[in-house]
């Protein structure tokens, strides 16, 4: 009887595993077979090996779209971060005492709610050259007499772009990094007042090492995010990177690749190219943050093999029952 019901939990598993299956492996499998053929959408697929890797080394538009994505992407993270970190200042400070930090949490959180599309629509509108209300408020003001082109200017239409995702994004790093700072012990922040400590000092200090983790997470959940940016570059404009090729990141370069112009094979090894340099990066950023425990691990394990030889060197061998450390 125990068996059969070991056995029925696999009957309940099994609707879980046929659509991970069906829904995330066979997608990838088969995007990495597709990235070694040459198919237009229609007829057959023509296997061709790695010349689909190969153009990507030769293809000039992959490297302005990467410059564009890490463009967008650091100016976005910096002032993410900024916000993220400046709030959490302000609300943690205990001579402040700010209240209502449920509303606002509420508040700061809210853009990550709204539709990428409806938001790309709202601020295609506000930053419309000759009607936005953002360029009417300038004027209003007198800070300009003649109108901006915020999106039809290149380095506008990224750093505009940067700040609508710096928007709806910061509220989320705020909530974590709150989370975070509120698991200390109060205490520590009331000592470290009385002793002298100053607002940076006590950032530096202790608010960044309590939030480390977290903000380890949100720089590389930002990353992976940053560099996989597509929907608001494809709607704010005309969806190929309008203007100049400015707002022509990875992914939207991927998908007029294969939707656009029905090269879905090199759109393919563009996609797999895109999630080897994720990894990587991915990897690389964990071991720069982790440098310091990584480097304190090895050292332990250099100092434990060195005592082991030691042990083994200077125990008497004519002790009973001795056989030498544990390798």
């Amino acid at each position: 009887m125990k068996n059969m019901n070991d056995k029925a939990g696999y009957f309940f598993i099994t609707p879980f595993f046929l659509v991970f299956l069906l829904f995330n492996v066979y997608p990838i499998l088969f995007t990495i077979y597709l990235s070694m053929t040459r198919y237009r959408g229609f007829g057959n697929m023509v296997f061709i090996g790695a010349d689909n890797f190969k153009l990507i080394f030769q293809d000039p538009n992959v490297v302005d779209a990467f410059i564009n994505t890490i463009r967008i992407w650091g100016v976005n993270i910096f002032f993410q971060i900024f916000l993220a970190l400046l709030l959490v200042m302000v609300f943690s400070d205990l001579e402040y005492k700010v209240k209502g930090l449920k509303f606002f949490r509420v508040i700061f959180y809210l853009p990550n709610l709204i539709a990428a599309a409806t938001i790309a629509l709202i601020f295609a509108k506000l930053l419309d050259r000759d009607y936005g209300v953002v360029n009417q408020l300038l004027f209003s003001v007198g800070w300009i007499d003649r109108s901006i082109g915020w999106l039809t200017r290149p380095i506008l239409a990224q750093m505009s772009v940067s700040g609508i995702q710096t928007w709806m994004w910061f509220g989320n790093s705020f909530i974590l990094f709150m989370a975070s700072v509120q698991a200390v012990n109060k205490e520590i922040f009331e000592a470290a007042r009385i002793d002298g400590a100053g607002r940076l000092q006590i950032l530096r200090h202790i608010t960044l090492p309590s939030i480390k983790p977290i903000l380890m997470y949100v720089v590389i959940t930002g990353l992976i995010g940053g560099l996989q940016l597509f929907d608001i570059p494809f709607l704010i404009t005309d969806g190929r990177g309008f203007p100049a090729g400015s707002l022509n990141t990875m992914i939207v370069y991927i998908y007029n690749m294969a939707f656009t112009y029905n090269n879905y094979g090199y759109a393919s090894a563009l996609s797999f190219a895109l999630f080897l340099l994720i990894f990587l990066f991915t990897i690389i950023f964990a071991l720069l943050t982790n440098r310091v425990e990584i480097k304190e691990y090895f050292r332990n394990r250099n100092e434990r093999k060195t005592m082991n030889k030691t042990m083994d060197k200077v125990i008497p061998e004519a002790m009973p029952g001795w056989k030498g450390s544990e390798k």
